[in-house]
């Protein structure tokens, strides 16, 4: 290989056996040598911007190595600083058409190598849930969190380690960390089991160097006298003949077995129980990525009471008028609109009771519980903005259209209401009519540059799957979709479907609006507050989430709602 690069590293390692139990077999990613796949940084598919340069693949007998070029982008120059300078120290690589047997990963198509920051890289461990079976679609990001080496001036790729160089490399010496790293999985899990029972066995003394005693131990742990006498302790003779018998019995669980050590299992250092592959409860939700569309996209200003006012110059009696000599002139004459919009307290309130506060050691689950909140807020503020809270305008929890007005239910004066009649009552027929009346509607739309077209995940399905007279799908992709349509960008919103209006009578399909046309108000710049109690009586700890805010389209026309009638 004669091609220059800028650093390697180890993209995945054989026999790699990660944090949830699964092992990464060797030559799982064979057929991926020699290949060029993206360079990325920290698995962002949704930017190009993110792409870095492009890393050339090897597989080895170790694992598969890459060697990785930056590109000139000022993605690429600074991506090449933060390595060289140390900032950055670790790839990992994403994968998809993952196939597992057991608990051993078979076979895998390598797609991308990134760089990503060793702080998140704790080990060894596949960020994705894997099906057993044979062959699938899964996807994964496995992390192998070995560091980078960086390429001397001129430096070339280098090729496998040949036999007698690594007897040469074989030879020199070794320190103490680097014959840890060199065992398995399995013979650390011994070494530390063995270093915890001698310790158990008994205490170890050390000198005190403050008042003036040698520095050195005073008592070896593996060659205590007494050793034999205690079952729970090992010498280092005895150690050494389980190492060495371990080949010959087959394992070294079987080795400790046949040597008179029982209490394997008990003792939870060989063969220790199940154990929580997360730190706190992964969320069962929806997908929450439109939320955040949402809540950076509309406009913001630092009061919550809100005025629009908007003259109508779209009347005959507003237009120039001709001059006939001797008639007297007209006054122009339109109508001055005005609309005002009060805020409204949205909240969320969470109970625990102390004793679950002190007995859940696992994880931080107040902080969790807070997450949980702050989540789900915004979440009801993004569904509002867009079609409403859903609740009957009776319930004591309704989110009033008439603080936070949503843009499904607006007044005609600043959204149109278009209906989408299908040719015929089937979902293809509905997704065409879809498409065409969001096209008609656009000479009637007044909103500020390119709009956003809000629907659900069965909408843009349906239009996704439509195919011309020849069987061919017509829009491979979102983007070409979003084209057609004449909107900058389709995002799914779980909670559109089967959405409808307030009189119950229409479903939305979707919603056209550029969100800067959309005002949200709210005092002290917005803020949420976070409030606790502690209720002495019920010993509970009370936890409260609220912001006062206001919403509402400013702009007339600003917004686009295609709606369906109900099939009769």
């Amino acid at each position: 290989m004669s091609k220059k690069y800028d650093f390697s590293g180890w993209a995945t390692k054989n026999n790699l056996r990660c944090s949830d139990g699964r092992t990464i077999l060797k030559d799982a990613f064979k057929h991926n040598d020699g290949q060029t796949v993206p360079l990325v940084w920290n698995h962002q598919h949704n930017d190009p911007l993110n792409v870095l340069g492009h890393a050339l693949l090897e597989n080895r007998e170790s694992g598969v190595y890459a060697y990785c070029t930056f590109n000139d982008t000022e993605a690429g120059k600074n991506a090449k600083m933060l390595v060289e300078h140390g900032d950055v120290t670790a790839l990992s690589i994403y994968a998809n058409q993952l196939r597992q047997k057991g608990g051993n990963v078979e076979h895998g198509v390598i797609r991308e190598v990134s760089l990503v920051l060793a702080g998140a890289n704790p080990g060894a461990f596949i960020d994705s849930i894997l099906r057993h079976g044979e062959a699938s679609d899964e996807e994964g990001v496995i992390y192998t969190g070995e560091m980078l080496v960086l390429a001397h001036a001129n430096e070339e790729p280098k090729e496998e380690m040949k036999e007698e160089d690594k007897k040469v490399e074989d030879k020199k010496e070794k320190t103490v960390q680097d014959v840890v790293d060199s065992m398995s999985e399995e013979q650390r899990n011994v070494m530390y089991a063995l270093i915890g029972q001698a310790l158990e066995g008994k205490n170890v003394e050390h000198s005190n160097i403050e008042n003036g005693g040698e520095d050195e131990m005073k008592h070896n742990v593996f060659e205590n006298e007494n050793v034999k006498d205690n079952n729970d302790v090992l010498t280092h003779a005895e150690e050494e003949a389980i190492l060495r018998d371990a080949k010959r019995y087959g394992s070294l669980r079987e080795s400790c077995l046949q040597h008179g050590i029982t209490n394997i299992d008990a003792a939870g250092y060989l063969f220790p129980e199940y154990q929580n592959l997360n730190k706190e409860p992964d969320f069962i939700q929806r997908d929450m990525g439109w939320v955040s569309k949402v809540m950076a996209g509309v406009h913001r200003t630092p009061f919550s009471r809100i005025k629009s006012l908007q003259a109508n110059i779209t009347e005959d009696e507003a237009r120039a008028l001709g001059y006939i000599k001797g008639k007297a002139k007209k006054e122009e004459v339109f109508t001055l609109l005005k609309r005002t919009t009060d805020p409204q307290t949205v909240y969320k309130k969470q109970k625990l009771h102390r004793d679950d506060v002190l007995d859940i050691t696992d994880f931080d689950v107040v902080a969790f519980v807070k997450r949980e909140m702050r989540m789900m807020l915004e979440e009801e503020i993004a569904r509002a903005i867009l079609i409403g809270d859903g609740r009957l305008t009776s319930s004591d929890d309704h989110i009033s259209d008439q603080h936070i007005r949503s843009i499904a239910n607006d007044d005609a004066l600043y959204a149109i209401h278009h209906q989408v009649t299908p040719a015929a009552e089937t979902p293809e027929a509905l997704a065409k009519a879809m498409i065409r009346e969001s096209l008609r509607a656009r000479k009637d739309y007044q909103g500020s540059g390119e709009p956003t077209l809000f629907c659900s995940e069965s909408v843009l399905t349906e239009m996704l799957l439509l195919e011309d007279a020849n069987g061919r799908v017509i829009y491979d992709s979102v983007a070409k979709l979003a084209t057609a349509m004449r909107v900058k960008e389709i995002v799914t919103v779980p909670v559109m479907e089967e959405a409808k209006n307030n009189a119950k009578d229409k479903t939305i399909l979707g919603i056209i609006v550029n969100l800067r046309d959309y005002n949200v108000g709210a005092d002290k710049g917005g803020a949420v507050s976070m409030f606790e109690d502690f209720d002495i009586d019920y010993n509970s700890q009370k936890y409260l989430i609220e912001t006062r805010c206001s919403g509402a389209l400013t702009k007339p026309y600003s917004a686009i709602v295609l709606e369906a009638s109900p099939a009769e």
